[in-house]
Formats: structure tokens, sequence, C-alpha cells
């Protein structure tokens, strides 16, 4: 069991991330849990005699989620104040905070029941920096195998139309358009064709129930209305036309599609996105296993790949880092990125020179 002052530095370290990712409401709600939560409510013990890692756990990201969802669905004025910033006091928040868990017990609880699924489209943009790379390397042709899937709404990267600073990837007559604030040279203009895109999650979700919609509108921040939308565009996307997405094991699918024949001429690619955290690690281990076994089989002709984009807490942003094989199969940084990828940052990138993380920064895979 996590102790008390676990929790509350769980909260200081995500009102940290929020505050770093322009989510000012969020942060001052954590910061709020963070310094005035007791155990008055049932929820409130719950949360602070949290039984696992808080942090690893994504304690915060439950909660909020859960207090999303009542705005969403109308059911408390009181709280609506400090979801459209109408209320900023820290102290405030955290009294409205308390007798909203009092009131909502209910239907909170199930919140805390397992880890947010935030389904972001709008990572599909920093994620292609990593798949223009792969491409760069070994040809057009990917094939995508996510984990962590979620719902699903990143299989629709091939269906999406991106600008990444300037440069444009994906069909005109899409939808949805992703266009991150850019900063650094514009992504690299090279022929990418995705030929499919196939997912596991160990608790997929079908994004066309309406119930399913509407848990990931409430992991959407509130500082961030265009994200809902968007969302909600991608999941009438997967109305219209379905993806490939199993519930399953991370290892144990990865190691079965590796096992897969590979097309010639198609680089087969292991993508994820803010996943890694949740993975206890021997699934970890038995991923980085079945990947370095595969790049050792790994040919000319039937290249391997692996684009993840992954947090570093330390600094409150995502990390963009590509690997391939035949080849040393060494990871290159390619780009860093706000947490819904609102951002992409290249860095001082030019001619196949990689952005520098700053001193401290650490991301393991």
């Amino acid at each position: 069991m996590a102790t008390e002052e676990n929790v509350r530095g769980a909260f200081l370290i995500q009102e940290h991330y929020c505050r770093t990712n322009a989510a000012p409401i969020y942060g001052r709600m954590c910061l709020a849990v963070a310094q005035h939560l007791t155990r008055d409510t049932a929820v409130g013990a719950r949360v602070l005699d949290w039984a696992g890692e808080p942090t690893r756990d994504a304690l915060p990201l439950r909660l909020i989620g859960g207090l999303h969802a009542l705005v969403l669905a109308g059911a408390d004025d009181e709280l609506v104040q400090i979801y459209s910033g109408a209320v900023i006091d820290v102290g405030q928040v955290g009294a409205i905070l308390e007798r909203v868990l009092a009131r909502h017990e209910v239907a909170l609880m199930p919140w805390l029941d397992g880890p947010p699924q935030t389904n972001e489209p709008g990572r599909s943009a920093a994620l292609m920096t990593g798949l223009i790379e792969i491409a760069a390397r070994h040809g057009p042709r990917l094939e995508i195998l996510e984990i962590g899937s979620s719902a699903g709404l990143n299989l629709l990267i091939d269906r999406y139309r991106f600008d990444l600073g300037g440069t444009i990837y994906g069909p005109a007559e899409s939808p949805v358009t992703i266009r991150p604030e850019w900063s650094g040279p514009p992504a690299r203009a090279v022929p990418l064709e995705i030929v499919s895109t196939r997912g596991c999650d160990v608790n997929a979700m079908d994004a066309t129930d309406p119930a399913v919609a509407a848990r990931l509108a409430a992991y959407v921040w509130p500082e961030t209305p265009e994200r809902l939308v968007r969302v909600r565009t991608a999941i009438d996307m997967m109305r219209a036309r379905g993806v490939t997405l199993e519930r399953a094991d991370a290892a144990d699918w990865i190691e079965a599609r590796l096992a897969e024949p590979q097309a010639a001429g198609v680089t087969r690619v292991l993508m994820h996105s803010v996943v890694w955290q949740y993975l206890p690690e021997p699934v970890a281990e038995r991923i980085r296993a079945a990947m370095k076994a595969a790049g050792a089989r790994a040919s000319a002709d039937r290249p391997v790949g692996w684009v993840m984009m992954e947090p570093d807490r330390a600094f409150g942003y995502q990390v963009v880092r590509a690997r391939s094989w035949p080849g040393d199969g060494a990871w290159a940084t390619v780009a860093t990125a706000h947490a819904h990828a609102a951002w992409v940052n290249t860095g001082a990138v030019a001619d196949g020179a990689r952005v520098d993380l700053p001193a401290g920064a650490k991301i393991e895979i």
C-alpha cells in the first residue's frame, strides 16, 4: 500500500506535468488534492490509502477523468465552476472537490478501478516523425503493429491528414487534419505508405459503443475542446470503417505477430505511445527480447522497426524515438512532443542529425 505522502506526491507530479503541458485547470485540481484531500469521503479515503503505486497507476488521471465525466453529463453545476476555470483559488477548488466527492461516490468509485485509456489521435502526428525515419531508412511500405491501442483511434493513422511543419502526409479527403504547433525543421518529405495497421490492448475498447465514446471524451483535458471534437470525429470514422484491434496481452500478441510471415518490401513496425510505463516488467522484458530476436532475423527486404512516444516525466514532455534492423538497432531521438502532441519539436535537426535531450533526461525502453 502506498503511503499518504506517496499519494499526495503523485498528484504533485501530475500537477507539474499538467502545468508544463498548458493544462492549468487540471494542474490546480491536482494541487488541491495534494494539499487538501481528506478521508472524510469514501472516495478521498480510497485515494489516500491507495493499494498500488499511485504514479505508475496514474491515480490522478483516474480521479479527474471521473470528475470530467460528471461535467460532460451535466451532473454537477458546482464542479463545472472548476472545469470552466471560473474558480482558480486552490483552497476553494479543494473545498468544492470535497463536496463533489461526497455527492458522487457511487459514480466516481468505478473510475478508480482501472487505468485511464486516453486515446488521443493527435499523438499520431508525433508518431509520424518516427515512421518517417523508418521509411527513410528502409523504404516506404510499413506494416504497423501497435500495443496499448486502447480504443484504436491511433490505428487510423493511415486515414488522418497531417501537416507536419508544412510537410503534408495522408489523404486529402480525411475528415481529420492533425496540425500540431511545430518547432524545428519541417518533417522530411519521403515516400510513405502504411499498408496495414493492427493493434492490441489488454483492455481493448469498442469506440463505437456510446458508453465507451463517453469514457474517451471524459479523458480529454478541458483546456483543449478541439481535442474533444477530434476524438468524436475519429470515432465517427471508425463507425464508418473499423480497425483491427484485439484484446490481448502485449507480449503474447507481439510474439505472435512477429512470428507471422512478413511480406517482402514491407517494414514491420512496433509502435506505441504512453503505454510502456503501464507494462509489468516481465511483459516489457518479453517484448524487448522478441524485438531483439526479430531484429536479428531482419533483412534488407524484410526490415523491422520500433517507434515509440513515451514520457520523460522529469521534463514533462514526450520523447519520440525510432530504431530499426538490419543495422545496429540503436535508438535515435527524432522529436519531443506535448503529451497530446499539441506541439512537436524536431529541434536543431538537419541532414540526419538528431535532437538533443536536456541533461538529466531519462527514457528507458
